[in-house]
């Protein structure tokens, strides 16, 4: 075959050797945004360190690696013993392990800690989704902890430290430990009240022994679980060791590793207990109360993983487009294809300013932002989750074939964008959760009312989409049919709201005039032609300009 058909050209070479985070301005301005003048400078030098990895070949060449070589169950050792480990790919280590080294499991005890670890899950999650899911649970066990001081005290150094070990032993011998989590049961799902598991107490006060099984048990490698069980006062919040102080393994059975759609770097397991030694956590009973706030910051990271997710797929396409001719040009500057990739920056802007506008109140922690995340983190996590999978669909659209070529590296973005929708409580879950805090509590609806309000005249058609949801809202009796619509009409308002505030006149022009304002088709692409979307497009791009 002649040599000259071998000739490459009009290929678009790799985007990588760049700044995940200096390169994102959404992002960049966010954290400065919301940061003391203090520590913002210590800050930003910290993620830009994490933004060159995740940016590297190296990276990059771990995240492949370590979805090309899933975990695999080993229940048993030669000798026939049960050991219930779960093996990993060096590659998972390694990313795991530098994630930890950031600070990635770090928010609680900081200044500032919530938006600048959210920031690195942001950045980090773009170059492989799957091991934030022990990230995050780490992370979100140290409140649930807190409700008991002496589990706290020994646990919470262990979870925020920035010492990664892997392998299994008791934990006080361990520089850091991972946390997951076990709430769903084969009966229940996301009915956790209807968990069968028992909890039965034992002699020593908040000692138990637990029986019964868990259908999704996240992160199964982790050195401890907070999971639900039934005692005799009700369902209640334990903690289990993988490891019992002895050294010896606390029974914990693993039947199988889920076979999963994405996600496929991370472990999600099916676990039997059968007298496995539990510490109770909280009150007897109140165990969704206990757990309740792991969930709440899990499902903040959901939509900070969806942001990141939306990104990377963003960068990737304008990438392309920037590189790629076709008929006659770039196809960044042929009028359709910038609509599409405005039309893309600007969901990915909004995801990105609205998940760390979340992070900044969880570190204010005041009453207000206590009462706004209430509402504003269930409404998030319905809008921003959803709109995952349909921003990673149409960048890899702009791909063409390539795109849908696992080299690419957008197949492996598809398949993990459903995730975070699913995950710590589906879309009707989010809608009903939303729809309890409208009903129950006056103080949370107030909280978010203020927080839109504060752009109110900033643009008409924000005005007029605020005063249509005050007239939805007036009206709350047959909500629940409605729900999805009115949380979505909520979290757009936000999201309209805080760009007008803080991003650019382009960008919030575009927002307005297409997602409050009607100027929008059904798919991406259809933003008004009149729109600066040449400056929309160039604020997304990543890497070099």
């Amino acid at each position: 075959m002649a040599a000259s058909t071998h000739t490459v050209t009009n290929q678009v070479p790799p985007l990588v050797g760049y700044d995940v985070f200096a390169g994102d301005r959404a992002l960049t301005e966010a954290v400065e945004r919301h940061l003391a003048p203090g520590i913002l400078r210590e800050a930003q030098e910290e993620l830009s360190t994490l933004g060159r990895a995740a940016g590297s070949a190296q990276a990059q060449e771990w995240g492949a690696q370590a979805n090309e070589n899933p975990p695999k169950l080993r229940t048993h050792d030669r000798y026939g013993h049960r050991v219930d480990e779960v093996d990993f790919h060096p590659a998972w280590h390694r990313l795991l392990g530098h994630a930890v080294t950031a600070g990635l499991t770090d928010a609680w005890g900081r200044e500032g800690g919530h938006v600048r670890r959210a920031a690195g899950f942001l950045v980090w999650t773009q170059a492989e989704a799957g091991h934030g899911c022990p990230l995050s649970m780490t992370h979100a066990a140290v409140p649930a902890l807190r409700t008991d001081p002496a589990l706290a005290a020994e646990w919470e150094p262990l979870l925020t430290s920035h010492v990664y070990e892997e392998g299994l032993r008791p934990a006080p011998q361990k520089a850091g430990a991972l946390f997951g989590m076990g709430m769903t049961e084969k009966q229940g799902g996301t009915d956790v009240r209807s968990n069968t598991t028992r909890a039965e107490a034992l002699a020593a006060d908040g000692e138990y022994l637990l029986t019964g099984h868990k259908w999704f048990c996240s992160a199964p490698m982790s050195d401890g679980f907070l999971v639900l069980a039934q005692a005799a006062d009700g369902l209640s919040c334990f903690l289990v060791p993988r490891v019992l102080p002895d050294g010896s393994r606390n029974p914990f059975a693993l039947q199988r590793l889920k076979d999963k759609l994405g996600n496929r770097s991370n472990a999600s397991g099916e676990v039997e207990f059968d007298g496995t030694w539990a510490r109770r956590v909280g009150e007897e009973g109140r165990g969704v109360r206990t757990i309740i706030e792991m969930v709440a910051a899990t499902r903040l990271d959901c939509v900070v993983g969806s942001a990141a997710l939306m990104r990377q797929a963003v960068a990737q396409a304008i990438h392309h487009s920037a590189h790629r001719s076709a008929f006659g040009g770039l196809l960044i500057g042929k009028p359709l294809m910038r609509n599409v990739l405005a039309d893309l920056a600007l969901e990915s802007e909004a995801a990105t300013t609205l998940a760390l506008r979340l992070a900044a109140a969880y570190d204010a922690d005041t009453e207000q932002e206590r009462a706004f995340l209430r509402i504003a983190v269930p409404a998030a996590k319905y809008w921003v989750t959803k709109r995952c999978s349909a921003v990673v669909g149409e960048a890899l659209e702009c791909l063409g074939g390539n795109g849908y070529v696992e080299e690419s590296g957008m197949p492996r973005l598809l398949r993990e964008a459903p995730l975070n929708s699913i995950w710590e409580g589906s879309g009707n879950v989010q809608a009903l959760d939303v729809l309890r805090a409208l009903q129950r509590e006056p103080g949370a609806l107030d909280a978010f009312l203020r927080e839109v309000g504060k752009a109110r005249g900033a643009d008409h058609r924000l005005d007029a989409a605020i005063k249509d949801l005050l007239t939805e809202l007036a009206d709350l009796e047959a909500v629940e049919a409605r729900a999805r619509r009115l949380v979505e009409r909520m979290a757009l308002v936000l999201q309209g709201s805080l760009l007008l505030r803080w991003a650019p006149p382009e960008v919030a022009d575009a927002f307005c005039a297409s997602r409050l304002g009607g100027d929008w088709g059904s798919a991406f692409g259809t933003l008004p032609h009149s729109l600066d979307l040449a400056t929309v497009v160039e604020r997304a791009r990543a890497g070099e300009s």
